[in-house]
């Protein structure tokens, strides 16, 4: 079975190496010292600095891991190709909620990136779903768990202008 591609946008991209880069280099080291530190205070077996390190340890290992296969799948969407007709990922588009007659903004990012409180929605969600492929003008209906939702599509620019 073939792993999924995890699409990423440039600025996504470099968030994940810089993180990636700074476990390996500074958080293992400083973790190790913690367990040299805890292992020079003698037995273990009730040692809790000593616990409390090789948890952070193997929380470490795990995320590097995750990374890892996030960064070995990666599918870069290059923002400045991205064709500004119609929806896509790496878009940031403003669309109005015809019910709510509320103007939204949202960049249209991969599922790994997907963070909605900073208005990044992935193009696997409800709405990005609904909204790739669509164009200024259009009205797109989308069903959600919380109901039918019409959006009307004002803009569509590129999401790097930030």
């Amino acid at each position: 079975m073939q792993e999924k591609k995890n699409i990423l946008t440039y600025e996504g991209l470099r968030k994940y190496e810089d993180e990636l880069h700074d476990l390996k280099v500074v958080k293992r080291q400083e973790v190790a010292q913690k367990i040299k530190e805890a292992r020079e205070q003698g037995d273990l077996s009730e040692n809790a600095e000593y616990d409390a390190a090789k948890d952070e340890q193997r929380d470490i290992e795990a995320r590097i891991e995750e990374l890892e296969k996030i960064l070995k799948n990666a599918e870069v969407v290059v923002e400045e190709e991205v064709d500004l007709d119609k929806i896509n990922i790496g878009c940031q588009v403003k669309i109005l909620d015809i019910e709510y007659s509320e103007e939204l903004d949202y960049k249209i990012v991969g599922s790994t990136e997907a963070n909605s409180l900073k208005g990044k929605i992935s193009n696997e969600s409800p709405v990005g779903k609904a909204l790739i492929g669509h164009k200024v003008g259009d009205t797109v209906e989308v069903e959600t768990p919380a109901g039918v939702f019409s959006y009307k599509i004002l803009e569509i620019q590129r999401s790097n202008v930030e």
